[in-house]
């Protein structure tokens, strides 16, 4: 069973696909994902803040995204392209969820929706991505991480 948030990202990846592709009006795009079935299922305020936040700040987001990426950014799977952004947009405006879960959250929809290994590219992004948008959070989190291990 997926959750609220979840589904919410799954609308958004789809929303800005749309966006990445066409280039259109928000407004249009998140009334035919309103249309969407499953829609009443989501997480309408998470969904609202990542889809038109992502979609304001795309290109944005995809510049300090590049320095993390093996190619431009326009060359990338749209579904990867737009993973990654709603990821950053997340990991910079999203304060109070975890990195890790972000991380996740993007892992997952891409394994939905994305390529045989989009996943682990989106992945490898977004935790290098992390590190610099949240510095503390990925160090405490690695810090705890090696403790673990050490007990």
């Amino acid at each position: 069973m997926k959750s609220a948030r979840r589904r919410a990202r799954e609308f958004a990846l789809q929303g800005l696909y749309q966006w990445l592709l066409s280039r259109g009006h928000a407004g249009e795009i998140d009334a035919h994902l309103r249309t969407t079935p499953g829609y009443d299922k989501a997480d309408h305020a998470h969904l609202d803040a990542v889809l038109h936040g992502s979609i304001r700040e795309a290109d944005a987001l995809s510049k300090q995204l590049q320095p993390y990426l093996d190619r431009p950014a326009a060359q990338l799977s749209p579904i990867e392209h737009a993973a990654l952004i709603i990821g950053a947009y997340e990991l910079i405006h999203l304060q109070d969820v975890p990195y890790r879960v972000v991380i996740n959250e993007a892992v997952e929809v891409v394994k939905t929706f994305g390529g045989v290994d989009g996943h682990r590219f989106v992945n490898g992004v977004l935790d290098k991505f992390a590190a610099e948008v949240r510095p503390d959070e990925v160090a405490a989190n690695r810090r705890n991480a090696g403790r673990d291990k050490s007990a």
